[in-house]
């Protein structure tokens, strides 16, 4: 019985045509009367006998694999046992067929079909039950489908959404307190004499609860090809992780979830519109309005997860190679096997039209040239990077929320910058009590002349700002599902003055996150964290050896939709 559904169920609609096709042969013998007389009767014994039943095709000596009706005669022989051959063990293949030897042949492939056909009622009739129910179960599906074609806003794009909650709050201690020089550097937010942790709690030592929402419109008019446009809103910017912050190293992941649109909170911004599609079988090319550095590289070098905690660990420890700039812009990428090269441009201004403010290649493009090289198999991952920015006032490089205030300060002050990175990762195949380990390091020097830097011109000129990271992720921790981490660095901060009697460097901090994420549903996550940062202030907190800290604290809450 197992052996015949085994059959059933291995080709059922060749099987059903083939009894399809019965009848067909037999109605194009039947044209022709016969006689007794017309009949060759031993031949058709000679063929038909069922002592010469073969099975299988390599009994008949002169059937060859060359010849062009092999697999189909071993078809009959093997599944059907309807095929004979002479006595001698001769198929002989190239020999006419009379009517009759194949009205032999026909009858016998009929019997062993009839004998499949009784098996198939008893199937039928056992199993009516389950027919019936997957019957009922696929009219359904059809109905469902039918409704979901007719209510479909697009038969081209899909919609898809991330919608954040975070709620936490930081605290401050240490000693350290502004002298008149760096209070004006920090933009006034602290008075001369002040401690560093009295002004950020008094501007930043409220519990608050922000959101952040994504939505992703991603269309394909060839099946290869991507056009996205997103969509965001939120209420980032005034919370103890937004630009209000008088330490802005607590950034949660900058222009990622620390966001507000164009008109403050709430507003809603077109946040990305960009247009991808390949080039050849090795090639993908990508052009927007509004793309960013990291939409056109080929091989992105961490797997620790971007959107955890700290903007910090976002950028494969090196901000000043992959500052994620957003603007008009372009780039290409090739890819053979695990080796890639990507080259892209985004001018931030490049929506505006006077060249001295924006423009495309010009001094007011605030722009950004990025190549990469990289290659990556299943578990690990290395890439090199190198970019090229004209900050323009800070506006491309580090976003201000990913070094001390000093390094920022370079950057707004530069007229350009030369950066490099170097980033790794591996990834154990299977959950354990091995993590994946996600690292990497960046280099960056700035050029400035005295007309955009002032009298700090040549303490910025040739001036080298560094940074560093290493994370750690765990997957299925306690829970099938759930994961855990904690990275460990310095954001960027200064390693070298262009003159040390104007500006000696003493810029160190060094910055930690730790978090658990319960997957509450395939679409629910809660992640609790903590971090911690130790000299967030750099150099501007150092001048009498008195510490500033900042701890911090969240949960935050992903839906994805």
């Amino acid at each position: 019985m197992q052996a015949h559904r085994a059959n059933l169920c291995e080709d059922p609609m060749k099987f059903f045509r083939q009894l399809l096709l019965a009848p067909v042969a037999l109605g194009l013998m039947a044209p022709v009367a016969a006689t007794a007389g017309d009949m060759n009767l031993d031949g058709i014994n000679q063929y038909a006998a069922s002592e010469d039943q073969v099975t299988s095709i390599t009994q008949f000596s002169d059937v060859q694999p060359t010849e062009w009706a092999y697999q189909a005669l071993s078809n009959l022989i093997e599944r059907y046992g309807c095929v004979a051959g002479y006595p001698d063990g001769t198929f002989r293949g190239k020999k006419p067929l009379s009517r009759w030897e194949a009205a032999a042949l026909l009858n016998a492939c009929l019997d062993r079909i009839t004998e499949v056909t009784d098996e198939l009622r008893r199937l039928l009739k056992e199993f009516e039950k389950e027919l019936a129910i997957l019957r009922g179960r696929v009219d359904n599906l059809e109905a469902k489908v039918g409704e979901l074609e007719a209510n479909q806003f697009s038969t081209t794009t899909k919609l898809r959404g991330v919608a954040t909650f975070t709620i936490g709050a930081n605290s401050f201690g240490g000693d350290a307190r502004a002298t008149f020089g760096e209070s004006a550097l920090n933009g006034g937010k602290v008075a001369p004499g002040q401690r560093f942790s009295d002004a950020a709690a008094a501007q930043q030592g409220a519990t608050a609860f922000n959101y952040n929402l994504d939505l992703f419109l991603d269309t394909s008019f060839t099946g290869k090809d991507l056009l996205r446009t997103r969509l965001r809103a939120g209420n980032f910017g005034s919370s103890p992780w937004g630009a209000a912050n008088p330490d802005n190293l607590v950034g949660l992941n900058a222009f990622e979830v620390a966001f507000e649109g164009p008109s403050g909170a709430d507003s809603i911004e077109v946040n990305r519109l960009f247009y991808q599609f390949p080039l050849g079988k090795s090639f993908t090319a990508t052009v927007g309005a509004k793309v960013r550095q990291d939409d056109m590289l080929a091989f992105w070098p961490s797997v620790y997860p971007a959107d955890t905690v700290l903007d910090i660990f976002t950028y494969g420890g090196a901000p000043g190679a992959y500052p994620l700039t957003l603007g008009s812009g372009g780039g290409l990428w090739w890819r053979s096997g695990g080796f890639s090269i990507s080259a892209n441009y985004v001018a931030a201004n490049g929506n505006v039209g006077n060249p001295n403010d924006g423009g495309i290649g010009t001094d007011g493009s605030a722009q950004t040239g990025t190549a990469q090289i990289a290659w990556n198999n299943e578990n690990f991952g290395l890439a090199a990077t190198y970019t090229y920015a004209t900050p323009q006032g800070g506006v491309v490089g580090l976003y201000g929320g990913n070094g001390t205030p000093l390094a920022n300060l370079g950057y707004a002050l530069s007229d350009s910058v030369n950066s490099v990175g170097i980033s790794a990762y591996w990834q154990p195949s299977n959950s354990g009590w091995l993590p994946s380990i996600s690292t990497g390091w960046g280099l960056n020097s700035h050029s400035a002349s005295s007309s955009s830097a002032g009298a700090l011109a040549d303490a910025i000129d040739g001036a080298q700002t560094q940074s560093w990271y290493v994370g750690l992720q765990w997957s299925d921790v306690f829970i099938k599902g759930n994961a855990a981490g904690m990275a460990v660095g310095q954001s960027t901060f200064l390693t070298k003055s262009g003159d040390d009697d104007l500006l000696a460097a003493n810029d160190g901090n060094y910055a930690w996150e730790w978090w658990y994420k319960f997957q509450v549903t395939d679409n629910i996550s809660i992640t609790p964290a903590i971090f911690y940062l130790s000299v967030p202030l750099g150099q501007f907190q150092k001048a009498n050896s008195d510490t500033f800290d900042n701890f911090g604290g969240l949960v935050k809450t992903t839906f994805k939709f």
